[in-house]
């Protein structure tokens, strides 16, 4: 009997596994899928721009997770699943590290991240690189989402003059666009959130230490977190899972509880629950237009028998987006520092310092849009000074103060936010959020809904957003693909 044809188009994790099981298609028949459409859509065609390099080992890892498969069956989940990494993820291979930069294209990290190392153990297949906003959008003011000197300008496959979201840019785009399975990317603020929603996705921000940052180059050991992008919530479920775990080398995990096989927090039934909409502030910065997609996802959260309370506001909110970022400009020239010397003598660049001069050097390539924030982060004072104290301390007074007096006053699961607009709110008290699809503008521009709760909260975010996605699919794939 004939082979019979299998098209991994918007399939899900599961149904990959399932079709690798029955036969339907290989891990290595998957890697070359996944090729194909990056050499037709991010390198030609639209011209998407979101992979900076493919991995030449994927064909030979794929085979490798075939015959294994073959022996022994599954490791689990992920299996021969092409998982795509933000380009500022050490992997210790042929493929580069450089945080977008020119500065760092020929660097090669001597040891795996964490997080990567969990990957390869889960039988992930790396697939590649992703472009990204250069130095996480950490590198000056006014640099457009998805721009990196190393890798120009990521598209939004919605449509080329939309904003394609940043700084996870690269990764956002190319599940999207069905040139990977998964992606991880990387947020401080907003920079798993925003792409996510931009490109109608569902992305994880976890709670600051459940998955570790050993091996990612850094903006702010306050807020820096690894996290899940994907088009479906179980797939970001499965991939937390493997993401997830405590690890010696990053103190902040020491605090998580027990790991959590997430995917079982996913049910349809949704009753019950709380959430609450911080009217005041958030709901005032987006468009109408966007406003009225979410509206619409209220009100399917209210038929599925959440408990709805409207307004449900957070004291202080409008201090937030007066904060700034003060905190990272300390916190930046400290770890970044510290990851270029984890780099050892094969790190071509080695401090803040000769970053700064080598984008000097090169102004035609490296000073587009300038470097005003790197700049900034190397005259700061250091992380002791009172300045620094005074800004991280108002940071936590004013963002988990303000959230806890809401969940508490509400009696809450969870709030529920605009598109990506509760990212600094919860990236300042390290809360979890996870954005999924509500819909898109009359223009066809994706709007999400942001979900945050307190720490470690990840299930029952997953259970909301489960509940919400089964009841609307709202995704629907980019229309030039």
């Amino acid at each position: 009997m004939a082979k019979q044809a299998f098209d991994p188009f918007e399939k899900s994790i599961p149904e990959l596994q399932s079709a690798m099981e029955a036969g339907g298609i290989s891990a290595l028949e998957l890697v070359e899928y996944y090729l194909d459409r990056i050499r037709r859509y991010d390198q030609g065609g639209p011209r998407l721009n979101s992979v900076l390099e493919t991995n030449p080992e994927a064909r030979q890892i794929a085979q490798a997770l075939d015959q294994e498969r073959a022996r022994k069956g599954p490791r689990g989940p992920l299996h021969g699943i092409p998982v795509m990494l933000k380009d500022n993820l050490d992997t210790a291979d042929s493929l580069h590290t450089s945080a977008g930069s020119l500065a760092m294209q020929a660097s090669r990290a001597p040891r795996d991240a964490f997080v990567v190392a969990r990957l390869r153990a889960a039988g992930a297949i790396l697939l590649g690189k992703a472009n990204m906003t250069e130095w996480a959008n950490f590198m000056t003011t006014g640099m457009k989402n998805g721009y990196s000197s190393r890798g120009g300008q990521v598209l939004n496959p919605y449509g080329p003059g939309f904003d394609p979201g940043g700084s996870s840019t690269g990764s956002g785009v190319a599940v999207s666009a069905n040139l990977c399975a998964v992606a991880v990317g990387t947020e401080t603020s907003g920079s798993i959130l925003s792409p996510a929603n931009n490109n109608s996705l569902v992305g994880i921000k976890p709670t600051l230490g459940l998955v570790s940052r050993s091996g990612i180059i850094p903006i702010s050991a306050s807020q820096d977190t690894a996290g899940p992008m994907a088009r479906s919530v179980t797939d970001a479920a499965i991939l937390l899972s493997c993401l997830a775990g405590p690890d010696p080398a990053d103190p902040a995990t020491r605090r998580q509880p027990a790991p959590a096989d997430y995917p079982r927090f996913l049910r349809a039934d949704i009753r019950g629950l709380r959430v609450g909409v911080p009217r005041t502030v958030f709901y005032e910065k987006p468009s109408p237009a966007e406003v009225a997609v979410v509206e619409g996802a209220l009100q399917a959260l209210a038929r599925l028998g959440v408990q709805l309370t409207d307004p449900a506001d957070i004291p202080g909110a409008a201090q937030v987006f007066e904060l700034g970022y003060t905190v990272l400009l300390y916190e930046f020239r400290r770890d970044l520092n510290r990851y270029f010397r984890r780099l050892g003598p094969s790190s071509p660049i080695r401090s803040l310092r000769e970053l700064i001069r080598y984008n000097e050097a090169h102004p035609e390539t490296m000073l587009r849009y300038g470097q005003t924030l790197l700049l900034a982060a190397e005259a700061a004072g250091g992380s002791r000074s009172e300045a620094y104290r005074y800004a991280r301390r108002r940071d936590l007074e004013v963002a988990k103060g303000g959230l806890d007096a809401a969940f508490t006053q509400f009696g809450l699961d969870a709030l529920a936010f605009p598109a990506y607009w509760g990212a600094s709110i919860g990236a300042k008290a390290g809360y979890p959020s996870i954005t999924l699809p509500a819909g898109y503008t009359p223009e066809g521009f994706p709007v999400g809904i942001t979900l945050l709760g307190p720490a470690w909260s990840e299930g029952t975010l997953l259970r909301l957003a489960y509940g919400l996605e089964q009841a609307t699919r709202a995704r629907r794939p980019p229309p030039v693909l």
